[in-house]
């Protein structure tokens, strides 16, 4: 983060603008760090459902092997 700007040294019109300029610049360090925290939320929930997809997949699997089992049992 750049230095904030020392307010107290400053005469009433520089005051201003310098408080403008702070909160700007506050405001975009929090816009990005939303934008880093949303990305990473995405990432965690893309591998979520990934794994969630590779656990159905293997369930799915197992129960068709064990329906080919009982077919055999069956014949």
């Amino acid at each position: 983060m750049k230095k904030k700007l020392k307010i107290k040294d400053m005469k009433d019109k520089d005051k201003k603008k310098a408080k403008k300029a702070n909160a700007k610049e506050k405001a975009k360090q929090k816009a990005k760090a939303k934008a880093k925290k949303a990305k990473k939320a995405k990432k965690d929930k893309a591998k979520k459902a990934k794994v969630k997809v590779k656990i159905k997949a293997k369930k799915a699997k197992a129960k068709s092997k064990k329906a080919k089992k009982a077919k055999k049992n069956k014949k």
